[in-house]
């Protein structure tokens, strides 16, 4: 099957490029850049020279990629910009998943607090968030456009969601602490990013209203069946890749660490890229890198009666890139691991 990657020269775009050459089912057929249009594949990304099947970047043209015979298209662009290209590539049959946040809150005025006015609100029905290891396999119908999660919400959503769900947990007084590689910025040249800047150096950022806290509070609300609010604390690291998330929450009235992880079995005994480490083993993000991996473990805090959760995940693979492919392969009916470590 044919894909295309509408810019595909960022972070995310790269990583795609990486992952989906490597693909057992699919050719990447197109790869756009609005500055890099008509350069080599190999010149822009010099990672896959000798693999790269000489492609050549094209200009981003909604209408013109919307005329190819490609039937899907992975768009990773910056919010605001990606739906530009799912109204053209929609209307003209073709499926669409989503990097950006433009398609991840379906209540407007939410996404509209957060993110400033939508320019496709017309295509909100037609949208599905998919975190593969906790969306029920019926997002598939009548699907036109897959919004893929960030990756802060990944690390949060899959290690809460089931605890919530199973009442291991209070719904009130969950702080959660992130921290973040810089590529989870995206590239481009900031002072603030460069490397004498970030090096040595670790700031929170972002405090009590980030642009994913809608997104986590309103899925939370989907899986658990109650509103739920989060105290989310996000964390700028001096590492270039990785997510290391710490959940700090009340353990319910006669919660155990064995109840803890015996929801956790329930609801990911057999997802192939969740990994329960044993109580008291931390996950590590350079134990992740590169992988479409989540390690996450938990112990059990007597002084406080807290639960203290810990998961870890490349931000580009799991958080962003891996997890949009994961996506991909159960939308065709390809293994769920096909492509991907």
């Amino acid at each position: 099957m044919k894909v295309g990657i509408v810019g595909a020269s960022g972070y995310a775009g790269e990583t795609l490029v990486k992952l989906l050459l490597g693909h057992p089912k699919v050719e990447l057929a197109c790869v756009t850049s609005r500055t890099h249009a008509g350069k080599a594949l190999s010149q822009v990304i010099p990672g896959v020279r000798g693999i790269d099947r000489g492609i050549r970047f094209v200009a981003s043209d909604p209408a013109a990629l919307a005329a190819t015979d490609i039937p899907l298209f992975f768009l990773a662009l910056p919010h605001g910009a990606a739906s530009e290209f799912a109204k053209a590539l929609v209307a003209s049959g073709k499926r669409v998943i989503d990097l950006s946040a433009d398609f991840r809150v379906s209540d407007l005025a939410a996404h509209e607090r957060y993110y400033g006015k939508h320019h496709a609100p017309e295509l909100l029905p037609f949208a599905r968030y998919v975190l593969p290891e906790i969306t029920p396999a019926s997002w598939k119908e009548g699907a036109k456009i897959v919004a893929s999660p960030g990756c802060y919400p990944t690390s949060i959503l899959i290690p809460l969601v089931p605890l919530l769900r199973d009442g291991v947990v209070s719904r009130e007084h969950i702080v959660v602490n992130s921290l973040s590689g810089v590529s989870g910025a995206g590239r481009k040249v900031e002072e603030a990013f460069l490397y004498v800047e970030r090096t040595e150096s670790a700031k929170a950022y972002s405090l009590v209203k980030h642009r994913h806290l809608p997104e986590i509070e309103e899925q939370l609300e989907l899986h658990t069946g109650a509103r739920t609010v989060i105290q989310f604390n996000p964390h700028l690291a001096p590492m270039r890749y990785g997510i290391a998330t710490t959940i700090t929450v009340p353990a319910a009235a006669g919660a155990t660490i064995e109840s803890l992880y015996a929801s956790w079995g329930r609801a990911y005994g057999s997802a192939p890229f969740v990994q329960l480490l044993p109580s008291g083993e931390t996950p590590d993000t350079a134990h992740v890198t590169g992988t479409n991996r989540l390690d996450m473990s938990a112990v059990l805090d007597p002084r406080t009666g807290n639960f203290v959760v810990t998961s870890a995940e490349d931000n580009l693979v799991k958080g962003t890139a891996g997890q949009a492919i994961q996506t991909m392969n159960l939308w065709y009916g390809f293994e769920e691991t096909a492509g991907l470590l």
